[in-house]
């Protein structure tokens, strides 16, 4: 029973290893070569930091900067429009009937279920029929982003709402509390951490989107990180400065991340 408890055990663990080294060995890789100076993968120059100083050429910043400020520009934009979108949604779901809720969910998951090639295709066909109404730049790509992060949003914030003890909502309109006072000062405040959830969730989706982006970018000469990538690697294929910005983006996420894990643990030792 103890060796096959152990043999379960090795299996599973083996297992483990396994899928974390397919997820992050090819990233280890992309930072072990950021410091080699070439995009073939091999340190024939030794060890330099090359690729960390072609990101101060001011030739390459010009693009570069662009990138990352229309990217953040559409990140924080269709982040923001989801999530208040998908806040007031996710409350008027958990109100319908169970029949009208079951639809309305079904309806909600079919961006998500749907190809995102397709999604990306009829938002263009949709653009180009109502031109007139929706320009090309900026508003059409942060429309785009709205409708693609929304159904995540509503997902997230879904699971936390239906915990909630339909009690306290009614306790508050007993306390003289009007709808709306109830719903900010009751409904909102205990539905929080799955905003900061989908808010989050939008973000990074909105941020690492580049099909939707791509096909409704248009001809404005807007680019966002993704497609910018994109297209200086069909031109150049991927250089070797590419290494070091994608090192600093996952450093940078993984610091955060590893921040706000720690503060989270020592709040629960407290408690």
């Amino acid at each position: 029973m103890k060796r096959k408890n152990l043999v379960a055990r090795i299996c599973a663990d083996g297992y483990l290893g396994l899928v974390l080294a397919l997820l992050y060995l090819p990233i280890l890789l992309i930072i072990v070569f950021s410091f080699s100076g070439s995009s073939r993968f091999s340190f024939s120059n030794g060890f330099t930091l090359d690729s960390y100083k072609q990101l101060f050429d001011p030739e390459l910043n010009a693009g570069l900067l662009s990138a990352l400020k229309y990217t953040a520009i559409l990140a924080v934009s269709a982040s923001v429009i989801s999530t208040v979108l998908g806040a007031f949604s996710t409350i008027g779901i958990y109100a319908l009937g169970r029949r009208l809720k079951k639809i309305t969910l079904t309806v909600n998951q079919l961006p998500m279920i749907n190809s995102e090639v397709v999604m990306a295709v009829s938002l263009m066909v949709f653009f180009s029929a109502f031109s007139f109404i929706f320009p090309q730049g900026m508003t059409r790509l942060i429309i785009s982003h709205v409708a693609f992060c929304t159904p995540y949003v509503v997902l997230s914030i879904l699971p936390r709402l239906q915990r909630m003890d339909p009690n306290m909502y009614e306790a508050a309109l007993d306390l003289g509390a009007n709808p709306f006072s109830a719903m900010i000062k009751v409904v909102f405040p205990y539905i929080t951490p799955g905003i900061v959830s989908g808010f989050a969730m939008a973000f990074t989706l909105s941020l690492d989107d580049f099909i939707i982006t791509q096909f409704n970018k248009g001809d404005t000469g807007i680019e966002t990180l993704s497609t910018y990538i994109y297209e200086d690697a069909r031109v150049k294929s991927l250089e070797p400065f590419w290494f070091a910005v994608f090192s600093i983006f996952f450093v940078v996420m993984f610091t955060l991340l590893l921040v706000a894990n720690i503060k989270k643990t020592s709040k629960e030792v407290k408690k």
